[in-house]
């Protein structure tokens, strides 16, 4: 393979734009001849000095911003030409590496070396029905949060849907007592069972119990069958709703089938775990000209809004749903861009106060017949 061709409906993800002095290194193609790169994701200890956001574009105090030059572009580190003579063909570099030097790193974090970072193998330019093998600023945003409150996490049993790379259920796993790390195609499944296996270093400390498993939104059941390597063993579907107590899940709303399929997931755990569990989403805002209505607009956040507060209108048997937003003003350990667009959500379940909390009531359906209006979030909003 001597060059990558782009696609019109090709998608990069932001973060592997804007990694400083990233070198993506190829290391293989994967089962369906996608080239497979190699990125290293440093977690500071605190908050880099010297790095706060400052003016529109940062995110708040300690919070770590991409360099920028005295115009206030980005200031991007440019791999020097040699041998070339004049303008050449602009395009996609790929570096591959020696088996030795592959061989070198495994033994580094077999040593315990590089404690302070995660390695995640992952692809870029995909299809979009491949982004989640990328990692977005979703996932970095919420594994932001978890190493901000470690003791929310502390010795539970946690969930993630579309769990993509797996870099939130690796940090998750640095505090917590086992995670179910899930998502769909056997492909994808077996990248994230490697990316938790190049950072056991990390789950030394805690024990932790990492399951890489298949969970389809678009199913009623957890595929339990014995031919594929990710299903579920009674065991664990018992351990699952017995003790689950977090459900996390970090940009997955892109597609109105899959948003209505993950949340009528939600609404399936949520009535099957013995205790109700806290939910947390990441999500980003992304504003897209379409046609249909010739303007900017964020249909697939829309359509996200809608389906989170319907959530929040429901009431199973004794527990309502309430639905806040988390204030992103917490430290910043990964290096990445804290763009305004980035939001968390958090959903729990308080007991019904009858009659205070309308006793005939009944739930708004998932799939309803007409669309209701969008729910008017943030008043400053474009969209």
């Amino acid at each position: 393979m001597d060059r990558i061709t782009f696609h019109h409906d090709t998608v990069l993800s932001d973060v592997h734009l804007l990694l400083p002095n990233a070198r993506h290194l190829m290391t293989r193609l994967n089962h369906v001849g996608q080239p497979l790169f190699m990125s290293r994701f440093r977690i500071l200890s605190e908050p880099e000095p010297g790095r706060e956001a400052e003016g529109p574009r940062g995110g708040g105090p300690g919070q770590a911003v991409p360099p920028l030059d005295e115009d206030g572009d980005y200031d991007v580190t440019r791999r020097p030409r040699r041998g070339c003579s004049g303008r050449g063909v602009v395009g996609p570099v790929l570096v591959t590496r020696s088996d030795q030097v592959l061989g070198e790193e495994e033994e580094e974090v077999e040593e315990g070396g590089q404690e302070g970072s995660i390695r995640i193998e992952h692809t870029m330019a995909t299809p979009l029905e491949d982004v989640g093998k990328q990692v977005w600023r979703g996932a970095l945003l919420l594994a932001d949060f978890i190493l901000s409150r470690p003791n929310a996490f502390r010795g539970a049993t946690v969930l993630e849907l579309g769990a993509g790379t797996g870099l939130t259920s690796i940090v998750i796993a640095t505090t917590a007592k086992r995670v179910y790390c899930t998502d769909v195609g056997e492909d994808l499944l077996s990248m994230c069972e490697k990316n938790v296996t190049l950072n056991r270093h990390l789950l030394l400390r805690s024990g932790a119990d990492v399951r890489v498993r298949h969970l389809d939104w678009l199913q009623d059941r957890l595929r339990t069958d014995a031919d594929s390597a990710f299903s579920w063993t009674q065991e664990e579907e018992e351990d699952l709703h017995g003790n689950a107590s977090i459900i996390v899940a970090a940009d997955v709303c892109y597609d109105d089938d899959l948003t209505d399929g993950l949340f009528l997931t939600l609404r399936r755990l949520l009535a099957a775990f013995a205790c109700p569990p806290t939910v947390f989403i990441a999500i980003e805002r992304r504003m897209n000209f379409t046609l249909r209505h010739l303007s900017v607009s964020c249909e697939a956040y829309d359509r996200f809004i809608r389906r989170l507060f319907q959530l929040g209108d429901l009431r199973e048997g004794p527990r309502l749903y309430r639905v806040e937003q988390v204030q992103t003003d917490f430290p910043q350990f990964l290096f990445y861009e804290r763009v305004e667009q980035l939001e968390l959500w958090k959903v729990t379940a308080t007991p019904a106060q009858s009659p205070a909390q309308s006793p005939g009531k009944s739930p708004a359906p998932l799939h309803d017949p007409q669309e209701p209006e969008v729910v008017q979030v943030h008043e400053e909003d474009d969209c």
